[in-house]
């Protein structure tokens, strides 16, 4: 994890670098506390994408739950008959 003082910003060449170098968010404090995160396109879209991961998860137990969910058996079969 990197840490370093908004004042860093300045060199806006030296964070890009190190934001796509790194491949991890860039934590930016000021005055000694967090204030902001900055990161490269590429680690905002995998963070984006896993982020939609967990949610699609978590919709689909939230179905399991309420007995909505389909077994998987018979959706692969489904599926089969239905391309083959």
């Amino acid at each position: 994890m990197q840490i370093v003082p908004i004042r860093d910003l300045r060199n806006t060449n030296v964070i890009s670098e190190r934001c796509k170098s790194s491949r991890e968010p860039i934590f930016v404090t000021k005055n000694g506390y967090g204030d902001m995160v900055v990161m490269s396109i590429e680690t905002y879209e995998r963070t984006l994408a896993v982020a939609d991961v967990y949610r699609k998860l978590m919709e689909a137990e939230h179905e399991l739950s309420r007995g909505e969910g389909v077994d998987g058996k018979a959706a692969f079969n489904a599926l089969r008959a239905k391309y083959e």
